[in-house]
């Protein structure tokens, strides 16, 4: 059946399955990005085969992704860190109700998080937020010149490396002013890696490390 369809039918399911696929992004700039490329290859598509409606309709759609990318890469956002606590009720509230995507990226927090409140170790709460919306939190104990970050989560909507780039690039003094000198964190979890290695981190067995 494959073999039956030729190149402009090709053209076509590549460009409707780009749109669909866009419209299962969480994050709007990935969207905006797919549906863009999916758009375009329909309208080329439409044109090709002189269905004019569609050719129009998905070159309109090209035209608004486009608009809507330039807006986001020239929007001034405003980001600030909040020092906070882990037993913060707003803290606590923010991370059970993310508590399902939290363990897709750190499976044994919910654990490691009551062990250190038992054993009483120093540690570090900071709440990242965009635009005066909470984006994200991070959460480690300190031992002797080290922290262990157990929690580094951001809501799906701001993974753009924005939030990352602000704590880890522009805002590391914070850590050091603690005397911290080395970053260590721990997750299983693919994409949550390979955001690591893009903040700098380096990977030495099964532990992540940046150090300061």
């Amino acid at each position: 059946m494959l073999n039956d369809i030729n190149l402009l039918e090709w053209i076509g399911y590549i460009g409707s399955v780009l749109v669909a696929i866009s419209l299962t992004m969480s994050s709007i700039l990935k969207l905006r990005w797919i549906n863009l490329i999916g758009a375009a290859i329909f309208s080329v598509y439409g044109f090709l085969i002189s269905a004019l409606p569609v050719a129009y309709l998905n070159l309109f759609i090209v035209i608004t992704n486009i608009y809507y990318l330039y807006k986001l890469y020239n929007r001034k956002e405003i980001f600030k860190i909040i020092y906070s606590d882990i037993e913060d009720s707003l803290v606590k509230y923010f991370i059970d109700f993310n508590k399902n995507d939290i363990g897709n990226i750190f499976e044994d927090f919910q654990k490691q998080e009551k062990q250190s409140l038992l054993s009483g170790e120093e540690s570090v709460t900071l709440l990242m937020l965009r635009d005066a919306h909470i984006a994200g939190i991070v959460y480690g104990t300190i031992k002797d010149d080290k922290l262990n970050i157990l929690l580094d989560y951001v809501l799906p909507q701001y993974r753009d490396l924005k939030p990352g780039d602000y704590i880890y690039g522009h805002n590391i003094y914070i850590f050091k002013d603690r005397g911290i000198k080395q970053l260590c964190c721990k997750t299983n979890n693919i994409h949550h890696q390979r955001y690591l290695e893009k903040m700098g981190f380096v990977r030495e067995g099964e532990i992540y490390i940046m150090k300061i």
